[in-house]
């Protein structure tokens, strides 16, 4: 058994959909992050459930892993093939199969990308609210467990998946949930497929909740003295239960990169960027109701953003902060973490990192979607430094230590891959070791993303 054996069997199945060039090969080995490049030995372009099953059951019989693939955005290192193998990559599958009005659900392939969803639905009435930021598939942002912007309101991928249909290691294609809103029918496979990251299997297809498009939707962004100020002011504002669409931070090194990137006009101070979704008159009483919490909390400056325009100027400014603040150093080494912490230790952990960032002497912007208790930082250690890339991997752990400590988690969003696995047995205990357990059972072989998530496929 070998890989070799496994590509020459998948080229008589695909043809030139598989493909071993280099550039293919070099681009599917590669993240948004700071992990090593690590190509596969070939790229699969399957474009049905059937093929996708038969290229994992020629894998399995010659012991060659399998990796998903969809947009590769994700900062983990999630979709690298570090032991080799076929990558499989979704970008032919990737049509809406049915929207169920009725229902409010829609049918779609895992390559399709939530803006491509969205733009189908428009004369629907109806939308998908998961916004991670990048525009990902949704595949991978089922298995990555996604959630983003407008999780404050609408939820993770979590809520918004009703089912799959998936290929397990062996071949096998199972599907999990229904349609109906609810079920008591036995183990959730679904939940435990989202967030699996491509170690149980490959997600060919999904049902997913939809939502009714917003009468009226009202944007605005407003700068605060400090960044405890602002981060009150979230707290505030999810204790009194205003149902915002989006609640956004940004700190004040943010603002300066949005600046210099898009000439955003915006004050060298924290701000927060802030969306209501509902009838005319109820957005605008949670816009009012909104705006004394920030008189009060010290915060001014605000401009509102009505018109579509300029609601989606304001969002592809938040959407591009990765890059934005990228050009704050363009040649450093990036080191992009997240956690996730309650929402009443929200500015205790905020303001520590922050300290703790500025006592490093390295650029590390704070922002994120904080009205989940979520939050990110781009750590920007000077390429080449050995000093400074150590410092940073220290400054990443320990807020991953931190978020533990006040009894939230490592990550809320970006997901494990093999960058974060150090820091699951702290999580997780006894439980990571279950983890593995199922992992033995449904791919005794190890094949389906090797050297993630999980502690038997470290």
């Amino acid at each position: 058994m070998s890989v070799a054996e496994a590509v020459t069997e998948l080229s008589r199945l695909l043809g030139d959909r598989l493909s071993q060039s280099k550039s293919d090969r070099d681009t599917h080995g590669q993240c948004e992050s700071h992990f090593d490049p690590a190509p596969p030995d070939a790229v699969a372009y399957p474009e049905s459930t059937e093929e996708v099953a038969e290229i994992v059951r020629i894998c399995a019989a010659h012991g060659a892993p399998v990796v998903g693939w969809g947009t590769g955005t994700s900062l983990e290192g999630h979709a690298l093939a570090v032991r080799g193998g076929v990558t499989v990559d979704f970008a032919r599958m990737n049509r809406v199969l049915e929207v169920a009005d009725e229902d409010m659900l829609a049918v779609v392939q895992p390559g399709l990308t939530r803006e491509d969803l969205n733009t189908d639905l428009r004369a629907t009435g109806l939308f998908f609210p998961v916004d991670p930021g990048a525009n990902a598939s949704l595949g991978g942002m089922a298995a990555t467990r996604a959630s983003g912007t407008t999780a404050v309101r609408y939820g993770t991928m979590r809520h918004n998946v009703l089912g799959l249909e998936a290929v397990l290691a062996d071949g096998r294609v199972i599907r999990t949930g229904s349609r109906a809103p609810k079920s008591s029918a036995g183990y959730d496979l679904t939940a435990l497929f989202l967030g699996s990251e491509g170690t149980l299997g490959l997600i060919t297809e999904l049902t997913l909740r939809l939502h009714g498009q917003p009468e009226a939707v009202s944007a605005a962004v407003c700068a605060f003295p400090d960044m405890g100020s602002a981060v009150e002011a979230v707290i505030t504002t999810i204790q009194s239960g205003i149902p915002m669409a989006r609640i956004e931070f940004v700190d004040a090194a943010s603002a300066a990169a949005f600046n210099a990137y898009a000439d955003a006009g915006m004050e060298e101070t924290p701000h927060l960027l802030v969306e209501f979704h509902g009838s005319p008159s109820g957005v605008a009483e949670q816009a009012e109701r909104f705006g004394e919490i920030v008189t009060d909390a010290g915060g001014s400056g605000f401009r509102w953003a009505s018109k579509p325009e300029d609601r989606a100027a304001l969002w592809k400014l938040r959407h591009n902060a990765y890059f934005a603040c990228r050009a704050i150093r363009p040649d450093a080494w990036g080191i992009t973490t997240d956690v996730c912490v309650p929402i009443s230790k929200l500015a205790e952990a905020v303001e520590e990192t922050a300290a703790d960032i500025g006592q490093s002497g390295i650029p590390g912007p704070i922002l994120g979607h904080v009205g989940d208790g979520n939050f990110h930082s781009l750590l920007l250690p000077e390429a080449g430094n050995k000093a400074e890339w150590a410092e940073a991997k220290a400054l990443a752990g320990r807020m991953a230590e931190r978020a533990l400590r006040l009894g939230g988690t490592v990550t809320g969003e970006h997901g494990i891959g093999m960058g974060k696995t150090a820091y699951m047995d702290a999580e997780h205990g006894e439980g990571w070791q279950v983890m593995g357990a199922i992992k033995r059972a449904l791919d005794p072989e190890g094949l389906m993303n090797p050297g993630k998530l999980v502690p038997a496929n470290r």
